[in-house]
């Protein structure tokens, strides 16, 4: 449990090579906390037409004493927005931004800022999210400012919304010609409840320290613009607690922008989180990338065989363990179906059908269990290479999310620990076609496996390939744990399978290539730990090495 912590006001320390941008002058958002009330309407907002219904709610706050409780019920657009007007000077830049607490996922709040602007998530449910935009005036005028609400898949007729801070109220002041005269980052950080135990800092290649922030306030947010030369970075968030920036104790989270977009972002960890990116691409234009995967394998040029492995397994063996919880987060912003629906749904690689409707569909947050009666009860985390082969809760092996996936509750427990192969006579199908049964003869190992579909199987054959290499200093000796594990592992740190497990995964591994759902997979696992899996970024390695 925590316990009450000093309170602090923001401290930043800035260090040689950055200058971050000052905040002054206040913005006119009128009760934008929506502590004030007249009849059912918060007092400076106005509504259109009767699209939605306001009422002052204490139920669900994001600060102050009350918030709106936004009651939709008409799917005609035109009709939904919440408004006021703002007066603006030209050439002062204004952050607005507002929290939006969803309780079903069939409305979208979209924010107006002079014009239509980002959408808040509709599948982020049960708690506060936060939606911004940036404005820059170019002249002296009012602008309007608030929400439109818009139904999407699933909306019944009436769904409510709350809406709460619409913040912040600072503007600031076009920075000075040539003020950066190499690449501009932009951090935006926002805070738990216990904002003093938050802290980061920015190291370059020569592990010099360029930047660094903490003395935070709780549940605030702060925006930084950094000015940094060319180099490679490690930017690391800490939480002097152990218990990361959210969800237990507030929703606290933090984004790290440069021109060629995100080079890091998170909320769940425990003590700390780091990513690594190069700034400057060799293009003079300051562009980067999270890491340059030409870079980040540059030490095995030449190698071979199991030389290569172990090579391999030096580069991605130092991750960083989030910690299992901050799975159901990774989830949440990296396994949506994007790819066959393209619905925005949890991606179940145990019940998504590719070629048709899923006969079952989960949303993010709301879906997620631990126990079920049957398929289409929840999903849950698979460790598709079972726990119980490497001794349990174990880190960091069990949160390791290169092999964790989000699965069907149920049918992951009819996989069991079973070992993954290619089935005869099946005792159970689930809706996607993944089987459970007797082993096909020609598999050469008898007893029961368990056979996922193929548009998944390279999927987790590269994922049992990455276990091979990243835990190959252990992995030997994991053999005799269970009789499973016996029967997959052969007890080396070379070949680390027997030779009927490597036989199948090389023809998965071939079957099915690599795509654009494990590619982009891959890069949101090295932005949520810090380490890839070789086998996604160069699928040739496999055969190099087996």
């Amino acid at each position: 449990m925590k316990h009450g912590k000093p309170y602090y006001k923001q401290k930043l320390a800035i260090a040689a090579g950055l200058m971050a941008l000052s905040q002054s002058t206040l913005a006119q958002v009128a009760n934008g906390d929506f502590e004030n009330w007249q009849q059912n309407q918060p007092s400076g907002w106005t509504t259109i037409d009767s699209g939605i219904a306001l009422n002052a709610t204490s139920d669900r706050v994001k600060s102050g004493q009350t918030a709106a409780q936004i009651t939709v019920n008409t799917g005609t657009q035109s009709n939904t927005d919440l408004l006021q007007q703002v007066a603006v000077q030209a050439g002062q830049s204004y952050t607005f931004s507002t929290w939006v607490y969803h309780t079903e996922g069939g409305v979208k709040a979209r924010l107006i800022v002079d014009g239509y602007h980002g959408y808040s998530d509709p599948f982020t449910l049960n708690q506060w999210q936060q939606i911004s935009h940036t404005y820059t005036a170019t002249a002296n005028t009012t602008i309007n400012v608030g929400l439109r609400f818009y139904d999407g898949s699933g909306f019944d007729g009436s769904e409510i919304v709350y809406i709460d801070n619409f913040q912040p109220t600072e503007t600031t002041p076009p920075p000075p010609t040539n003020t950066c005269q190499a690449t501009s980052l932009n951090l935006s950080l926002t805070t738990d409840n216990y904002g003093s135990e938050t802290s980061w800092t920015l190291v370059n290649s020569s592990n010099t320290q360029v930047a660094s922030g903490n003395g935070y306030a709780s549940n605030e947010t702060y925006s930084e613009t950094l000015c940094v030369t060319d180099d490679s970075y490690t930017f690391t968030v800490l939480d002097s607690y152990g218990d990361g920036m959210c969800c237990s104790f507030g929703n606290g989270s933090y984004s790290l922008t440069g021109p060629a977009g995100s080079l890091a972002q998170g909320s769940s960890f425990t003590n700390q989180q780091q990513h690594t990116f190069t700034i400057g691409d060799g293009n003079g234009d300051g562009g980067g990338t999270p890491t340059d995967p030409s870079e980040y394998y540059a030490s095995t040029a030449g190698l071979s065989g199991y030389a290569l492995k172990s090579q391999l397994h030096s580069i991605i063996s130092t991750h960083q363990s989030q910690g299992y919880t901050a799975i159901w987060q990774f989830i949440d912003q990296s396994e949506r179906d994007n790819y066959f629906e393209k619905d925005n749904s949890v991606l179940d690689r145990y019940s998504e059908n590719p070629s048709g409707t899923d006969s079952v569909t989960y949303v993010a947050v709301t879906n997620q269990c631990g126990s079920y009666s049957g398929e289409g009860d929840c999903y849950n985390r698979e460790h598709s290479f079972p726990k119980s082969w490497f001794g349990g809760k174990i880190e960091p092996m069990n949160s390791d999310i290169h092999h964790i996936f989000a699965t069907d509750g149920f049918v992951n427990s009819k996989r069991s620990n079973f070992p993954f192969g290619e089935v005869a006579s099946a005792t159970y199908v689930s809706s996607n076609g993944s089987k459970l049964g007797s082993a096909t003869s020609t598999l050469n190992y008898t007893g029961t496996v368990f056979e996922p579909i193929d548009q998944f199987k390279g999927d987790f054959a590269r994922a049992y390939f990455y276990m091979a290499t990243r835990y190959e200093h252990v992995i030997s000796s994991w053999q005799n744990n269970t009789v499973y594990s016996d029967a997959v592992l052969n007890g080396t740190s070379d070949q680390v399978f027997e030779a009927w497990v490597v036989s199948m995964l090389l023809r998965w591994h071939q079957a099915d290539p690599v795509d654009d759902l494990e590619r982009a997979r891959n890069q949101a696992a090295y932005e949520f730990q810090g380490n890839r899996n070789p086998f996604v970024d160069h699928p040739e390695f496999v055969q190099q090495i087996w």
